[in-house]
């Protein structure tokens, strides 16, 4: 914010024009037609009657989650439930479906997408509702998730989702910030769009015939040389972009979930997040340009934003440390000593941060008004955490790897192919071309 607004005041005074000053422009330009577009944002009113197969693939959940997250899922009534236990055998989860009368299957095949294959090909129903095994539903979680089913144009369907007892820990409060924000935000506007470009995992609800039609490439795909088992909720929403149907957000059915308590297991979770998601862009970058060319930039500038960040950073310590302090940082009042002055300018970087964030996800604030006293450790996180996070799993996307934050879930491929290079190239290129841009 900071190296922008600088830029800015060279582009009135001596009609310098800086390429950051313009991706940065963009960045807010496309935060105002998020605003725009979400200001458009009704949820679907009408009630809608089908069947439906809830689906829940698990492998190791604890059993009083367990227990309260079928009972939730019952007391509403789904046509069929269906549990998917995967990896190594259960028994305590196997009870527990027998206490509380639910349909279960076993396989021996760790991973998510096989054990929705599984539950899939026991299913019935018109609806598949697909859930995390530790989401916890509301009062008419599903019957409010159905509503948008009503158009035939609509053939998948993902809800608000937030943090179970936010105030536990910093961790648990930054989570339930970022479900807010995408709740408020970018669900609502993709949904206007009719394009929301990832139906998150806790409880999406698909037409099953879109599911059975695209389940072997589900089950096959590969990216740049590699199946990838993360990010089965982003792929299965592709699926149904490119068969023509609308993806939707409906803001009135409401889910909790867990969030990790441990750093290096949060960690973990956002590496396998990042990988997921860049891997799902690159591979429908070609389709969005043709076919969905706001999500196309709304995805590219996620991408894009760590690398332009850490440029940003880069140029600091140039500046700083340039006796002459040349180029935008010439006319700030900075100690002469490189050390202090590099002190003074991540200081007022980070005050004009705290500006921007407090601008930008002005309706979480109002909504939560005590995260504000939390916002600088929740600024901390995002630049020591999330964003060489984001950073690594871009490098990494095309790596085969395990889950992550499971045990005896996927472990990953063996096999290597030199097309794992590819991101590597492409991430070089945009990080040199990032700090040259800031510098």
């Amino acid at each position: 914010m900071l190296a922008f607004l600088l830029e800015l005041r060279e582009l009135r005074l001596h009609g310098v024009v800086y390429p950051f000053a313009v991706f940065m422009a963009l960045i807010w330009v496309l935060w105002v037609i998020k605003v725009v577009l979400t200001r458009r944002y009704k949820p679907w009113k009408r009630s809608y009657e089908a069947t439906t197969s809830v689906i829940i693939p698990v492998v190791d959940e604890p059993e009083d989650l367990f227990r309260e997250v079928v009972g939730r899922i019952i007391e509403q009534r789904p046509t069929e439930i269906i549990v998917v236990i995967n990896g190594r055998r259960n028994e305590a989860l196997e009870r527990i479906c027998d206490d509380l009368r639910v349909g279960w299957h076993w396989t021996a095949i760790p991973g998510k997408r096989n054990a929705l294959k599984v539950g899939l090909e026991s299913s019935t129903g018109e609806i598949a509702v697909l859930v995390d095994s530790d989401t916890i539903w509301t009062e008419n979680t599903l019957s409010e998730l159905l509503k948008p089913f009503r158009d035939s144009d609509v053939g998948g369907v993902t809800t608000r989702q937030r943090i179970l007892q936010p105030s536990r820990t910093v961790l648990t409060r930054w989570a339930d910030w970022l479900e807010s924000v995408r709740c408020q935000y970018s669900m609502p506007a993709m949904s206007v769009l009719g394009t929301v470009g990832c139906l998150p995992g806790r409880t999406i609800a698909f037409r099953s015939h879109i599911l059975f039609d695209c389940m072997d490439a589900f089950l096959s795909e590969k990216f740049l040389g590699v199946f990838l088992e993360v990010s089965d909720d982003r792929t299965l929403t592709n699926y149904t972009l490119k068969a023509g149907y609308r993806t939707v957000y409906q803001s009135t059915s409401l889910v909790y979930t867990d969030a990790p308590l441990e750093l290096r297991k949060l960690a973990k979770q956002q590496f396998r997040w990042a990988r997921g998601s860049q891997y799902n862009t690159l591979r429908m970058m070609p389709w969005m340009l043709r076919h969905a060319k706001m999500l196309a930039l709304f995805y590219a500038a996620d991408v894009a934003v760590p690398f332009v960040l850490l440029g940003t950073f880069a140029s600091w310590v140039v500046a700083a440390f340039h006796r002459g302090r040349p180029g935008i940082y010439q006319d700030l009042p900075l100690p002469s000593d490189p050390a202090k002055s590099l002190v003074m300018l991540v200081a007022l970087a980070a005050l004009m941060s705290l500006v921007s964030i407090m601008i930008r996800f002005g309706r979480h604030f109002a909504y939560r008004p005590q995260d504000l006293l939390f916002l600088p450790t929740f600024m901390v996180i995002n630049t020591l955490l999330l964003l060489p996070v984001r950073l690594l799993g871009f490098f990494r996307c095309a790596h085969n790897a395990s889950w992550g934050t499971r045990a005896d879930s996927f472990a990953g491929e063996k096999s290597r192919t030199p097309l794992v290079l590819v991101p590597y190239l492409i991430g070089g290129l945009m990080l040199g071309g990032s700090v040259m841009m800031s510098v």
